[in-house]
């Protein structure tokens, strides 16, 4: 009876402990603003390949024509690389224009949907939580 016991107790330690990375995670809607859409247009200054999303950072001119380095949320890597993305797709420099989702707080971060290369016009979707293009 005490194994049994045991058993239930590591079971459940282990389950609760599954759960946890799931609670840590947000959701779109607790950060970013769907009725805020946006299109920023800049210079990539670095892409981080991180879990559990991947980031574009970019430096784009305000108003006074300052320059602020914006940040863009993108899906988990796996997803962005089922969007046809790898590590070598963008690179310092290249000037992209993203479709998303303002944050809520109002910083300087979106949640990228949609990915531009302003040069070729090429596109690709960023894995948003939000919803992409396929």
């Amino acid at each position: 009876m005490k194994i049994i016991k045991s058993a239930i107790v590591v079971c459940g330690l282990a389950l609760l402990g599954a759960a946890t990375p799931a609670l840590a995670h947000h959701s779109f809607a607790a950060e970013f603003d769907a009725n805020k859409p946006m299109t920023i247009r800049g210079n990539v200054t670095r892409i981080a390949w991180t879990n559990p999303h991947v980031w574009i950072y970019l430096n784009v001119k305000d108003e006074q024509g300052n320059l602020v380095n914006w940040g863009f949320e993108m899906g988990a890597p796996h997803q962005v690389r089922g969007r046809g993305w790898d590590r070598d797709t963008l690179k310092a420099g290249d000037e992209i224009i993203i479709e998303g989702s303002l944050a809520r707080d109002g910083s300087p971060r979106m949640n990228a949907r949609d990915v531009t290369w302003a040069a070729t016009g090429v596109k690709l979707g960023a894995a948003s939580s939000q919803g992409q293009t396929p």
